[in-house]
């Protein structure tokens, strides 16, 4: 049987609830909160109130790491990714992946072959790092997959001009669908086949990102097969058949016919 309290019990309550939200308000430091109800736990028994299964968020600022590209830099020129090798990494919202990405293949020197990048959303400025990569010989050929958000979100602005600055020399394909994703593969002319994936877009995001980067040929032919299906099938440039894929489709096609 659950006791009754008389007003002083609630009295004492209240002043007590008060007191723990001004230590939890104490530990902010200079953030501004809305005006927050005393009376929100009132929802709760009162023979729970002082131990309970929900507490109040606590709102810190956020120590910024990773903020400048020099620190992006810094953190891909100590990295030493060796065969079979992995490392796992934290960073602030500031952090932008897609600068990372740029720093270690310039800061390694090192070449791929072929970069498959799947992303939520992403920022002019990375594509502008791509079109460096790009024009400079840092990626050969680029497969890029956005969402379907994205692209319903960016189609009148930054999806032209993603078509403008990466479409060159018949060395990009953009392929657009339901994914929430973010991913990078590709394999160097050194034959190493890394691959990142985590939390992160290649934008900053303002939150703390997690992401993971490995060298692991099998988990890289994994990844390559089943995004070269959405890349087959919701690919929105059309490109040329070549060498002895044209040659296949053309003996296919004239032993379909004659049977």
């Amino acid at each position: 049987m659950r006791k009754n309290t008389n007003n002083t019990d609630n009295d004492s309550l209240q002043q007590k609830e008060a007191e723990q939200l001004q230590d939890f308000i104490g530990d902010i430091g200079n953030f501004e909160l809305p005006d927050i109800d005393l009376n929100l736990m009132e929802f709760l028994p009162s023979d729970e109130t002082e131990e309970t299964r929900y507490t109040l968020p606590k709102v810190v600022p956020m120590k910024e790491d990773f903020v400048l590209y020099d620190n992006a830099q810094k953190m891909a020129r100590e990295l030493r990714l060796g065969f079979g090798e992995r490392f796992d990494a934290f960073v602030s919202g500031s952090f932008i992946f897609g600068d990372f990405i740029e720093a270690y293949l310039t800061t390694q020197n090192a070449c791929a072959k072929k970069m498959t990048i799947s992303t939520l959303s992403m920022s002019q400025n990375n594509v502008d790092s791509l079109h460096t990569l790009m024009e400079k010989g840092y990626i050969e050929e680029l497969n890029l997959i956005i969402s379907v958000y994205f692209w319903g979100n960016e189609r009148s602005s930054l999806i032209p001009y993603i078509y403008k600055q990466l479409d060159i020399g018949d060395r990009f394909q953009l392929a657009v669908a339901g994914v929430h994703t973010k991913t990078v593969h590709f394999e160097t002319l050194g034959g190493r086949k890394i691959i990142m994936h985590g939390s992160a877009n290649l934008r900053s995001s303002g939150n703390i990102e997690q992401f993971t980067m490995e060298e692991n040929p099998e988990l890289y032919e994994f990844y390559d097969e089943h995004f070269n299906r959405i890349i087959d099938k919701y690919a929105t440039i059309r490109k040329p058949i070549r060498n002895s894929k044209a040659w296949d489709l053309f003996t296919r096609m004239t032993f379909n016919d004659k049977h």
